[in-house]
């Protein structure tokens, strides 16, 4: 006697008849899976470029995730040249992300009827199958969901981002690979028998054919392009916040009320003094710059600093959330100037740079060598020919070539050079 469940459910959408849209078929799903195929490949590579440029290898404090054991294989030390090089990264990973948005979601939407196949498991292959696909749904959503929230400045994770994009990102991407591995070749047969639907029941409609359509009122090919327009406008509203120039304006999706106006200090910021906790106090004329290293220290006052030889150097802030401002024309001083007074300045070390402030991640940083080498690398106290306001690191802030935005730490107090914040060496 056959199994109870062999007839198949009694209604509801486990029944092949209930998905009744003419359009979703092998082909449909196939062109979608390609984009999608390329598509995060880039936003995976982009993604661990980004946490390399974090240097987590370098310092605990570097490290937003610490136990990430030998998903870290592949870190390197991050460059200085070319000093533009997280802008572009982040940049194609964060806009890339947001246009995949429309692609994405018309995929789920071919291959829904797959997920309420009856019955839901057949034999241990499938259920494996199913089990990757649970993975690979679920953490697509999660990963796009939190890059989007990211972007957006709304922190209402339960824990850190970093660590749950991060993990996520690994759960996602290894569901992703088996998938592929999985239906490729039927991707690649789907794409070469064109968008002809084959009869419901055929092993070439793999489910997806409805046995009762309905009239369609769109092609497929119309279907993909509208799409194409969704991602196109996505494009549009969001590129601009990492391109720059006049495309600026068009960045709807970016963070706003982020710019704290305008002349020299008139460009993007992510934190103010207020949010984390600076008070006029400590940066005030008892501000005091400490400079450790080699076993000695030196303290500097604001206009002693002023007094040491003044360097310049053009470079924008780029952030993980996508953003970054068109090149700024900083001064001050170098941070191997600033390590020769504690008799390093030849083979300047990595450094501990910590902040004043009292709330919020990232109030130090820990700096390579290359970084700290780089001529460009300053401790700056002006941008754009004026002192830095407040929010933008008043009295003096780092400004390193290539690092994400979170590692050009404001409202500086220290610089440790070679030794971190416990007398050990980092």
């Amino acid at each position: 006697m056959a199994p109870a469940w062999a007839a198949g459910p009694a209604r509801g959408p486990s029944r092949p008849e209930f998905w009744r849209s003419p359009l979703r078929g092998p082909w449909l799903t196939a062109v979608l899976g390609m984009a999608l195929l390329f598509g995060i490949t880039i936003l995976f590579v982009t993604g661990l470029l980004s946490y390399a440029a974090y240097e987590p290898d370098l310092a605990a404090v570097n490290d937003q995730t610490p136990d990430k054991g030998w998903l870290g294989f592949y870190l390197f030390p991050w460059p200085t040249s070319p000093y533009w090089l997280y802008r572009v990264t982040q940049g194609v990973h964060v806009t890339l992300g947001v246009v995949l948005v429309p692609v994405l979601l018309a995929k789920l939407w071919s291959v829904i009827p797959k997920l309420f196949a009856w019955p839901p498991v057949r034999s241990p292959a499938q259920a494996a199958e199913r089990l990757s696909l649970l993975l690979l749904v679920g953490g697509a959503g999660f990963e796009f969901a939190t890059g989007i929230l990211n972007i957006q400045l709304h922190y209402i994770f339960p824990g850190s981002f970093y660590t749950l994009h991060f993990y996520g990102a690994w759960v996602f991407i290894g569901a992703f690979v088996v998938h592929v591995a999985l239906r490729l070749r039927r991707t690649v047969r789907a794409l070469r028998a064109g968008p002809g639907q084959p009869a419901p029941d055929s092993e070439e409609a793999a489910g997806l054919v409805s046995p009762r359509p309905a009239a369609p009122t769109i092609s497929r090919r119309g279907a993909l392009g509208m799409v194409g327009l969704g991602s196109l406008a996505l494009l549009l509203v969001t590129a601009g916040q990492s391109v720059g120039g006049r495309l600026r304006r068009t960045a709807l999706l970016a963070p706003h009320g982020q710019e704290p106006g305008a002349g020299p200090n008139g460009f993007q910021i992510n934190k103010t003094a207020a949010s984390v906790g600076i008070r006029p106090s400590d940066t005030g004329p008892a501000w005091r710059l400490t400079v450790r290293g080699a076993g000695r220290q030196i303290d500097l006052t604001y206009a002693q600093l002023l007094g040491m030889p003044q360097h310049e150097a053009l470079l924008p802030i780029a952030c993980v959330e996508g953003w970054s401002t068109a090149d700024q024309r900083w001064s001050g001083v170098r941070l191997t100037d600033l390590a020769a007074l504690v008799g390093l300045g030849t083979h300047t070390p990595r450094v501990l740079v910590e902040s004043v402030q009292r709330g919020g991640s990232f109030s130090s940083v820990v700096l390579s060598e290359g970084q700290a080498r780089d001529a460009r690398s300053l401790l700056a106290v002006r941008v754009n020919g004026a002192v830095l306001s407040r929010d933008h690191g008043y009295p003096a802030r780092v400004i390193v070539p290539g690092a994400p935005g979170v590692h050009n730490t404001k409202w500086v107090t220290r610089l440790t050079f070679g030794e971190s914040a416990e007398g050990e060496t980092v």
